[in-house]
């Protein structure tokens, strides 16, 4: 062996326990995949984006390594030998509003090479109805943990790298009989917060944001090195074959900015809401605690698996463009809707980042329009909007004059939102 690239003293000093005759061609050379994540740090805001993470909103980042101790393995359950990760991941993106936080899943290449992508997806199929998004293992974790509010992981190494960007951290699964007990990635386990997998997930979530207090230096046994891996790196190689080094710096390739994946949910959403004059409380999700405070309606995507829920829905959504000549646009598409559906009392055409198109069944065609710079999901306007008709609003018929006929203030996803409703 002609070289052993070590990334902090402390593996040093373990390599001479436990072959001294080793340490010699050892080597410190900091974290390279550290450092790209610490190159990258400035364009968080832009992953977030790329990842449809809207103001407001937190992003819940799960991820397990590849063994059977992981997360994704029995591992996630206590060590009780029960797979709980794809049973957790529908419940998780239940209780969680939908406009609230966003849920994205890091698993471990292994796992998808074991398992075969079309097996992955058929076990998560109920969460990635409700939004849920599989995240690139090899182009794109590294991105995704910049993005991340929180992380929900195991003892693998995304774990704790996640912990040493300062993320607050869940662990669900500890493989503690795996660590070597003197190594820093054991402490961290023993440390870290513990996931209950069988209790509500919602409160373990928000107490877990609310409390977290990071480390002075959370990298501290990551590296030694922060930002100077390439550098040591190149001179060591260099070293070893005999040859000068160039004279351009060392650089590592910068992380790219991922593809644009906004959440797809089609599940069904009920949707909670309070109405106070013209301000319109408004939290959407699978499920909501037992006993929650407000009025509960269905929202259903027309796209949703069971054809039975638009049957049931209070307000149909649609996401499309404006000129999409298979729906041919938002008037006839809300028209076909209401009248092929007759429970449904308002269809949302969304076409546009702060826009849509409503049709209500007693005010015709409406637009609602909320600021250039707001940043929640339209379809809550429209559910905003089914409320506070339903608690007594009315605005004129969409044949009457143009001209803003109310302005809603829609608390959503921590912010207020005014939305001007206009004729359609």
């Amino acid at each position: 062996m002609d070289g052993l690239v070590l990334s902090h003293p402390e593996q040093t000093d373990r390599l001479r326990r436990v072959c001294p005759e080793a340490v010699d061609v050892s080597v410190l050379a900091g974290d390279p995949c550290f450092d790209r994540m610490l190159a990258a740090r400035p364009y968080r805001d832009r992953f977030r984006r790329a990842l449809g993470v809207r103001r407001g909103q937190r992003l819940v980042v799960l991820n397990s390594t590849w063994n059977p101790e992981g997360f994704f393995g029995s591992g996630g359950g206590s060590g009780g030998g029960q797979d709980v990760f794809p049973g957790l991941l529908p419940r998780l993106t239940a209780e969680l509003p939908a406009d609230d936080y966003r849920v994205a899943v890091v698993l471990h290449p292994n796992i998808w090479h074991g398992h075969g992508p079309g097996q992955i997806r058929a076990w998560l199929d109920r969460a990635l109805r409700s939004g849920l998004t599989l995240i690139d293992p090899a182009h794109a974790w590294r991105q995704a943990l910049l993005a991340a509010d929180a992380v929900v992981g195991d003892f693998g190494a995304v774990t704790y790298y996640a912990s040493a960007l300062g993320t607050p951290v869940l662990l669900a699964a500890d493989g503690r009989d795996r660590l070597d007990p003197d190594t820093p990635l054991a402490a961290f386990v023993r440390g870290a917060p513990r996931l209950d997998p069988y209790g509500p997930l919602r409160p373990q979530v928000e107490r877990l944001l609310a409390g977290h207090r990071p480390a002075a230096d959370p990298a501290e046994f990551v590296t030694s090195a922060p930002g100077a891996s390439a550098a040591l790196l190149r001179r060591h190689f260099y070293a070893l074959m005999d040859l000068p080094e160039p004279e351009a710096p060392a650089l590592l390739e910068p992380l790219p900015l991922p593809p644009h994946t906004p959440p797809r949910r089609t599940a069904p959403l009920r949707v909670l809401t309070r109405v106070t004059g013209t301000d319109v409380v408004v939290e959407r999700a699978t499920e909501h605690p037992y006993g929650a405070d407000g009025d509960v309606h269905l929202a259903v995507d027309e796209e949703t698996r069971d054809p039975g829920d638009l049957e049931l829905a209070d307000v149909i959504v649609r996401d499309a463009p404006k000129d999409d000549p298979r729906l041919g646009g938002p008037e006839l598409w809300t028209a076909e809707t209401l009248g092929r559906y007759a429970h449904s009392a308002l269809a949302a055409y969304v076409s546009s980042p702060g826009s849509c198109t409503v049709r209500s069944r007693k005010h015709g065609l409406l637009r609602l329009s909320a600021h250039p710079e707001a940043d929640a999901d339209p379809a809550a306007y429209a559910s905003a909007l089914y409320a506070w008709l339903v608690s007594g609003g009315s605005v004129p018929h969409a044949n009457a004059p143009s001209g803003v006929f109310v302005t809603l203030r829609v608390h959503v996803a921590g912010g207020v939102h005014p939305v001007a409703v206009t004729a359609g």
